[in-house]
């Protein structure tokens, strides 16, 4: 957990390096996460544990109203800048929440935002 609280996109065991190093190191540099099996099925366990102490149904429920605010305008196609004015807030702020609802709501890129807004009805197709 203090790897993840300190930015790591992926974390290898010794013991699952050499299978796994060369498909961590692909999968990190293309933006995407990469953990060991055991390592990721700790995260999981422990992510389904917090989901249920906080009574959380679904992990759009982990977006802050600010978080949420940026996920409309950005699946409404609004750049960090458009919605930055929008919002009156900087550019470098709405990438910080960007990349935090992104995270927890496993997103990866734009398209998978507006994806996620389309099947959450949040905007509509």
């Amino acid at each position: 957990m203090r790897a993840l609280d300190a930015s790591a996109r992926g974390y290898l065991l010794k013991d699952n390096a050499d299978d796994d190093i060369e498909r961590a190191i692909r999968s990190v540099a293309l933006g995407r996460p990469f953990f060991s099996p055991s390592i990721a099925q700790a995260l999981l366990e422990d992510y389904v544990r917090l989901m249920r102490e906080r009574h959380i149904q679904d992990s759009y429920d982990l977006l802050t109203e600010r978080e949420r605010e940026v996920l409309q305008l950005l699946a409404e196609g609004k750049s960090n800048k458009e919605a930055a004015t929008i919002l009156d807030l900087s550019p470098y702020t709405i990438e910080t929440h960007r990349q935090n609802l992104m995270q927890k709501l496993g997103l990866h890129n734009t398209a998978e935002i507006v994806l996620y807004a389309v099947r959450k009805s949040i905007i509509s197709a």
